[in-house]
């Protein structure tokens, strides 16, 4: 008869068990999409360290959070959010990433997001009342100034001046909601 050791794990706090099982299912997925707005593998892996970092210290509030797959994405988009900030206020970080890609990824992402863009923003402007949409138009698209807009639709230069403002202001917001980090990724598009 062997006097066979028998090697039990510690018993773990069930707070513990729960942040790994919700770090086991949620952590390919936040870090794909980290990779995906920064395109970089390392401050990928940096913004999901974060992410589960601010997760471990909520974890007297797990049963509070109501939609942890929500929970967890946001905080990913602000981080990613508070890195794009960063990146665009930091030369030497901007030109990091960008030699960090392979060179036909940066073609190809920069036109994805340009395009995921522009689509975004079309929708925006789709939703703009139907005189607000056509002022913004003709001054976004054929180039005329507030002067020629309003000669053209019989109105006055500061109704044209208004509309175009509560256009853009509009179109500002649509942008920052649907569009999360594409929105620091093109500021000035329109």
């Amino acid at each position: 008869m062997h006097n066979e050791t028998r090697y039990r794990t510690p018993c773990k706090d069930p707070v513990e068990l729960q942040f790994m099982q919700i770090f086991r299912q949620h952590e390919g997925r936040l870090y794909a999409l980290a990779l995906r707005l920064t395109k970089s593998e390392t401050y990928a892996q940096d913004v999901i360290q974060d992410v589960f970092i601010k997760l471990w210290e909520h974890r007297a509030e797990f049963g509070q959070i109501r939609n942890m797959d929500a929970w967890l994405y946001r905080l990913t988009e602000n981080r990613v959010i508070d890195f794009l900030r960063k990146a665009a206020a930091d030369e030497r970080l901007r030109q990091t990433i960008w030699e960090s890609m392979p060179p036909n990824a940066q073609a190809t992402a920069s036109m994805v997001e340009a395009r995921e863009y522009h689509h975004i923003l079309q929708k925006a402007i789709d939703r703009l009342p139907p005189q607000r949409k056509l002022i913004y138009c003709l001054n976004r698209e054929e180039g005329l100034n507030y002067q020629e807009i309003a000669e053209e639709l019989k109105i006055s230069r500061h109704t044209v001046k208004n509309q175009l403002s509560t256009a853009l202001q509009a179109i500002r917001s649509f942008v920052a909601k649907t569009a999360g980090p594409l929105s620091f990724i093109f500021p000035f598009l329109f």
